[in-house]
């Protein structure tokens, strides 16, 4: 059979019929497994076959499809699931390093993100050394021969600054450093983390997957070898696996997921279009924009612009302020990758924990929005804004 697309894998992707044929995918709403005799007990903590379990901690048939559907979606050999898209940021970070190990990160993250590279991992005794992102001097500068790992979002939040995957996939391997990429904001749909030089794929499911406010999740992507025999073993022990029910909630998610990211991702573009130039904005973010300086990475790296759109209004926090409170369409919330629209503020919010200085670093201003564009009608957003613009 010919290789499937991905939209026929987003539905069809590792899917396990019981002896009933059901058509919807199972949940094996279940912690254990029964085993016919003792010795079969044995035989499988032993060596657990391709489709047998043992507990939902260390995995279950609704997970397994789930992780098996994201794996084809990402052209990865193979996942592990997570509570939480945190929890396989720190899932994929503690498997890997230990005590004397170097990381260089990318210092524009999500604040909880931010928080392990800066205060955990130093904690366990990880040397780590943070960089702009998209400047190739400093990582060249910053790996060293002990360097074990590199790990930046491919796409920062919430400034929209984009790390060139490949240029730094070649870097790190002339030392032998793995390369973890946060691909959130990139989105699954137009990833090519993998192809371009990352080792370790990380999203939080909670997002696009979902896309509907309903459940957290997370996901890590990479080899066989890595994800059995580096993230398994640490998770399954250490607890931050996925539950059953959430496994098939993403599953429904994954169905049209690269409908919805690219419904969005148009509205993404018009929105943007017609904010750039406002007189009361100083700035509009958005890669797919010519106006956004790594305009050509964006193209090149994910061929699209994205679902998210960043802005600056002139006034800083109380005119930002004034205009969130007056949108009637979009919603005031800090998660990201809905159906429905939602604005944020992120230096008063998912940020917030940050020093005054690192924000002006990063470009986080009292004025600055985040916008996570949804399904809603493109013009009706336009105008939402547009009003709430007018308002202030």
């Amino acid at each position: 059979m010919t290789t499937r697309k991905t939209r026929t894998n987003l539905v069809h992707g590792g899917t396990r019929r019981s002896q009933y044929g059901e058509l919807s995918e199972a949940i094996y709403l279940t912690q254990g497994f029964v085993y016919p005799s003792a010795e079969a007990a044995e035989q499988r903590f032993l060596q657990a076959g391709e489709d047998e379990f043992i507990y939902a901690r260390y995995g279950n048939p609704t997970v397994r499809m789930f992780e098996e559907r994201a794996a084809l979606l990402e052209g990865a050999e193979d996942a592990f699931a997570t509570a939480s898209g945190m929890a396989a940021v720190n899932g994929a970070l503690m498997a890997m390093l230990k005590a004397g190990d170097h990381i260089v990160s990318a210092r524009a993250l999500f604040g909880s993100c931010l928080y392990i590279v800066e205060e955990i991992l130093p904690r366990f005794g990880v040397e780590v050394t943070l960089v702009d992102g998209a400047d190739l001097e400093q990582w060249r500068a910053a790996v060293r021969p002990d360097t074990r790992a590199v790990f930046f979002e491919s796409m920062s939040n919430p400034t929209l600054e984009l790390v060139d995957i490949a240029a730094v996939a070649e870097i790190a391997r002339g030392v032998g450093a793995s390369v973890v990429v946060d691909n959130v904001f990139s989105t699954p749909v137009y990833s090519d983390a993998i192809a371009q030089g990352a080792d370790v794929v990380i999203y939080s499911a909670t997002k696009h997957m979902d896309g509907q406010g309903r459940t957290l999740g997370g996901v890590i992507l990479g080899t066989r070898e890595f994800i059995r025999k580096t993230v398994e073993p640490y998770l399954k022990h250490t607890g931050g696996s996925m539950s059953p029910f959430t496994a098939w909630v993403l599953l429904k998610g994954l169905e049209t997921l690269d409908l919805r990211v690219r419904a969005q991702t148009e509205s993404a573009a018009r929105i943007a279009a017609a904010l750039e130039g406002h007189a009361r904005l100083s700035r509009v973010i958005y890669p797919g924009a010519e106006s956004h300086p790594q305009h050509a990475l964006a193209l090149r790296q994910i061929g699209a612009g994205g679902t998210m759109i960043a802005f600056e209004i002139d006034g800083g926090k109380e005119a930002a302020f004034r205009f969130l409170n007056a949108l009637e369409v979009i919603l005031i919330s800090n998660n990201l990758g809905d159906a429905k629209s939602i604005a944020t503020h992120p230096a008063t919010t998912t940020h917030q924990r940050l020093s005054d200085e690192m924000k002006a670093h990063l470009g986080i201003s009292e004025g600055l929005i985040r916008l996570s564009v949804g399904l809603e009608d493109a013009s009706d957003l336009i105008s939402d804004i547009e009003a709430a613009l007018s308002a202030m």
